[in-house]
């Protein structure tokens, strides 16, 4: 069974940095775009970035500059580093595969676009 489990979250201050990391399980997810999302208590499911299998990437504008998605394929996982970061951006912070291999990553910032999720990993940043 396709699995993904995500690791790395923390407490932190806010300007600090932290690297998530979402490790893939159960089946090559190479062709894979892949997605991290956040949602805080009592909000909607969020998207933060995606990758694609080409290393096509896109990120929300609250992010942009500050935190960057990469690949290793060979290793089946997917990381989220985060830089500069402020109390907003406390979340659970879940990551995603979607089968469908396109060519922009623009095009997956839908929860709807992903087949597969992870468990989560919570992210807080104090003031």
């Amino acid at each position: 069974q396709a699995q993904l489990v995500e690791s790395g979250g923390a407490l932190v201050q806010a300007g600090d940095s932290l690297r998530l990391s979402c490790a893939a399980s159960g089946r090559t997810f190479s062709s894979y775009t892949m997605g991290w999302f956040r949602q805080a208590p009592g909000k909607e499911r969020e998207f933060q970035a995606a990758i694609t299998y080409s290393g096509n990437t896109y990120y929300a504008p609250s992010v942009k500059g500050r935190f960057s998605i990469s690949r290793d394929n060979a290793k089946n996982t997917v990381d989220l580093q985060m830089n500069s970061l402020k109390p907003e951006d406390t979340a659970v912070y879940y990551c995603a595969a979607a089968a469908n291999r396109g060519t922009y990553a623009s095009a997956y910032v839908a929860t709807t676009a992903y087949d597969y999720w992870g468990q989560g990993t919570q992210v807080t940043v104090s003031s």
